[in-house]
C-alpha cells in the first residue's frame, strides 16, 4: 500500500516507513504531522475519489530539519558590465511515515 500526498506544493510516493524530504513543515523533531493525500494504491484497488481520501490519513513523524545544497544563481548582461552572483540554500525537513489510515 502506498499514498501519493502534497506537501509544500509538491508531491511525494511514500509507504509506510519511508523517509522523505519535504519543504520545511513548521513543527518539532518529534511531533507528528497529518499529510492531505491525492492518490491511494492498495494492491488492485486505487482511490482518487475526493469525498473517500476526505477520510484517509497519512501520518508523519518529523525526523530532522535541514537546509539542501547550495544553488548559484548568476546574472550576466552583455557589454554593459552587469554581473551577478547570488547564493540560496532552501530549507528541507525529513519525514517518515508512520501510518496509513484507510477511510474503511
Amino acid at each position: 500500500m502506498y499514498a501519493i500526498v502534497r506537501s509544500g506544493g509538491r508531491q511525494h510516493k511514500v509507504a509506510v516507513g519511508d523517509v522523505f524530504e519535504a519543504d520545511k513543515v513548521d513543527a518539532k523533531v518529534g511531533e507528528t504531522v497529518e499529510l492531505s493525500t491525492i492518490l491511494v494504491v492498495d494492491g488492485d484497488a486505487i482511490t482518487s475519489d475526493p469525498w473517500v481520501l476526505a477520510g484517509v490519513k497519512v501520518r508523519a513523524e518529523v525526523v530532522d530539519h535541514h537546509k539542501g545544497d547550495k544553488i548559484r544563481i548568476q546574472k550576466y548582461k552583455n557589454k554593459t558590465g552587469y554581473k551577478k552572483r547570488m547564493g540560496h540554500r532552501q530549507r528541507h525537513t525529513a519525514l517518515r511515515v508512520t501510518s496509513i489510515d484507510s477511510a474503511k
